[in-house]
């Protein structure tokens, strides 16, 4: 495989987020990729993200000038095989900018992955006519319309290293994340219904910057009662965070509001075989769901359950595979 795709190149448009975009590179390199990378946005700074997301003409002239300096310098430069497109909520590129591009690179692949649901991307529709193919982690995304290839998110290989730690429990469960207003009210009520089973938590909210809090403060009803102090307001590294779900036999997780898609959480749980409570009733429809390794919920703990008096069960190996990154690129790029 290696030797066959040493003279492909592939331009990849990601976000930093947790740095998955060097993953993405490592793994399609060692496919024997020349990889190119380039942000989804102007800066990664807290206050452009916040901008971009609140209207992206805000920073339409960072974005303009990112994408001649950073897409188009590039395009002149060589020839790619395949542009791959991951788009959130920080994907900053406009319809016209994705058009040039697409003018630039006439024998490219263009291929865009939704890591958000549809109604979440508010512009994202206008570029889909640019791309050959088109991935969502959103089920129900896909149910609705059928252009969109449905393909869950991924573990990368550092989770399937710490898979098989239980015994080095730390903690009797841990959760990581960002603070959305939905996602921090859900974690708060499965925290609270199992510390009587689950007292040694490790409960991480992050929050991105005090300014962000007093706006969910005002405008965000699950944040009524909250205070400065429940949060951090520094990011844990890609390394911390491994290190505490190696750490623990069961992590928490929650979807942020307008998603079903499963949290790439969700599927670190299955790359590390850890436990999982969730609020995201959907998981329930994928093919690595037991009653024995994730515990849904809904308002209520059932202490009785399988999910507390039984081990983790290892789930077929077939499955297991199917969800490493490696395999996700190779199903993007159908190689």
């Amino acid at each position: 495989m290696k030797s066959d795709n040493l003279s492909k190149h592939i331009m990849l448009i990601a976000p930093v987020f947790f740095d998955y975009y060097k993953k993405m590179q490592e793994e399609l390199e060692l496919l024997g990729f020349s990889v190119d990378y380039v942000c989804d946005a102007p800066s990664n700074s807290n206050i452009s993200k916040a901008l971009g997301r609140i209207n992206k003409k805000f920073i339409l002239s960072a974005t303009k000038k990112h994408f001649k300096n950073n897409v188009l310098s590039k395009s002149k430069e060589k020839s790619y095989d395949y542009i791959l497109i991951i788009a959130g909520m920080t994907f900053s590129f406009n319809e016209d900018m994705i058009k040039q591009l697409k003018l630039s690179q006439s024998e490219a692949q263009f291929i865009l992955y939704q890591w958000d649901a549809e109604d979440n991307l508010p512009n994202i529709t206008a570029i889909h006519k640019y791309f050959d193919r088109i991935y969502t982690f959103d089920r129900i995304d896909c149910i609705n319309k059928s252009f969109y290839n449905f393909l869950p998110l991924f573990y990368v290989r550092e989770y399937r290293e710490i898979a098989g730690t239980s015994d080095e429990k730390v903690y009797d469960c841990v959760y990581i994340g960002t603070a959305h207003p939905k996602k921090y009210k859900h974690i708060n009520l499965i925290s609270d219904s199992i510390k009587q089973i689950m007292p040694n938590q490790f409960i991480y909210h992050y929050m991105p910057s005090k300014l962000k809090f007093w706006y969910h403060k005002l405008f965000a009803p699950e944040f009524k009662k909250a205070r400065l102090s429940d949060f951090n307001y520094n990011k844990l590294s890609y390394a911390e965070t491994l290190e505490k779900i190696r750490q623990t036999d069961c992590v928490l997780d929650a979807s942020q509001e307008g998603q079903k898609g499963l949290t790439i959480r969700t599927i670190e749980c299955l790359g590390s075989k850890k436990k999982l409570i969730t609020a995201n009733e959907d998981v329930i429809n994928y093919d690595f769901y037991d009653e024995q390794n994730i515990l849904i919920f809904k308002d209520n703990i059932d202490y009785n359950s399988k999910f507390f008096n039984t081990p983790y069960k290892e789930i077929d190996s077939e499955i297991y595979e199917k969800y490493s990154l490696k395999n996700w690129l190779k199903t993007i790029l159908q190689i």
